[in-house]
């Protein structure tokens, strides 16, 4: 894996409003209709839904989810002295998973030092541990460059190390390439014409990673894997099915999307982003045995994945000014769908916590 060049300017987080409404359309099943929005209209609303919902047109042309209102600036204290990971006798070392960063480098580097993955200094001091991210690196949040640049940088040290650092890819590692290589090409949404600009800018893009994006970036990020099985743990970024649409084993899945980015096709690029944004195929009445469908296919007996923050995975409901708000504060992963299902994505830009988890969950 390319390394990278550093972990960039150091970068305030800008606070968000706790506001964990779910959209009315989100407990409706009508069809949604095709925006075509571009660059410098008027934001739609929000149109993600329940999986079962989606029409067979299916386009994330809108906000794939509420977009957060920002309040006041915080500076992330990260502490000196991490704590340090035991190491197994075996040589392998223990095994952990990062949900979706968006940006919030301070909030990475502060999660990964409490975990004792990398000291005050930001460098990896966990010898032989196991890295993997699940995806989503940018937009939304101030420095996505700078946590791709981490990223990469991680996994030289800790391949030097005797250990691994490892990410998947998200979908909005998917926006931000196409956003690059595609701009405003009309792709069919298949309910009327959209382009990846105009996706990239309503789901958060920053014109500062645009800026900074460099073609090792872009070449990193094409060649990111899609699933992997690690410890009895199926790792993926979405929860949702459409993995199967690309293949019946983890490898032809990855060779698939990877062939499909090298072709260079608009219309496919835009297929597989529309597909790895749909969500929540895992939650509520048949969500345990979609996760069935994915573990008894590519194998594993836990799917860990990031994509749908933790509170709408949970249906939880809050206020703008915090009145009425009986929102759990999210502490660590979310275990659903009988038990099969591990939620990683804690909200970091709802005010919400990036985790970083060690595996497997204790019983």
């Amino acid at each position: 894996m390319t390394q990278g060049a550093g972990q960039g300017p150091e970068v305030e987080r800008t606070a968000t409003v706790r506001d964990f409404r779910v959209p009315a359309y989100v407990h409706e099943a009508a069809p949604y209709a095709a925006t075509g929005t571009h660059a410098g209209e008027a934001a739609p609303p929000s149109e993600e839904g329940f999986e079962e919902a989606y029409p067979e047109g299916y386009t994330p042309t809108q906000r794939d989810l509420p977009v957060i209102r920002r309040g006041d600036t915080v500076q992330v204290t990260v502490d000196p002295e991490p704590v340090p990971v035991a190491q197994s006798a075996t040589g392998q070392g223990p095994l952990f998973v990062v949900g979706d960063v968006h940006g919030y480098l301070d909030q990475l580097i502060a999660a990964l030092q409490e975990k004792g993955l990398v000291d005050a200094a930001g460098q990896w001091c966990a010898g032989t541990s196991r890295l993997w991210f699940l995806g989503d690196f940018t937009d939304r949040g101030p420095d996505g460059i700078g946590v791709i640049d981490l990223v990469m940088r991680l996994s030289a040290e800790a391949a030097a190390a005797g250990g691994y650092c490892k990410a998947l890819m998200g979908n909005h590692e998917l926006l931000l390439l196409g956003a690059k290589r595609f701009g405003d090409t009309p792709v069919n949404s298949g309910a009327g014409t959209a382009t990846f600009q105009a996706a990239w800018l309503l789901n958060g893009g920053q014109k500062t990673d645009m800026d900074r994006l460099q073609d090792h970036h872009l070449q990193w990020m094409a060649r990111l894997d899609a699933m992997e099985e690690v410890d009895d743990h199926l790792l993926v970024h979405s929860d949702a099915t459409t993995y199967l649409d690309y293949g019946r084993s983890i490898e032809e899945v990855n060779d698939t999307i990877r062939e499909t980015l090298t072709r260079n096709d608009a219309e496919e690029v835009w297929d597989l982003f529309r597909k790895l944004t749909k969500r929540f195929s895992f939650r509520d009445e048949g969500g345990a045995d979609a996760v069935r469908s994915l573990l008894d296919t590519y194998g594993g007996t836990r799917i860990v994945h990031g994509h749908s923050p933790i509170p709408y995975l949970l249906g939880e409901v809050g206020s703008e000014d915090g009145e009425d708000d009986t929102r759990t504060a999210v502490e660590g992963p979310h275990v659903y769908a009988d038990g099969l299902a591990i939620a990683m994505d804690g909200g970091v830009t709802m005010a919400g916590k990036l985790l970083v988890q060690q595996l497997p969950l204790d019983a």
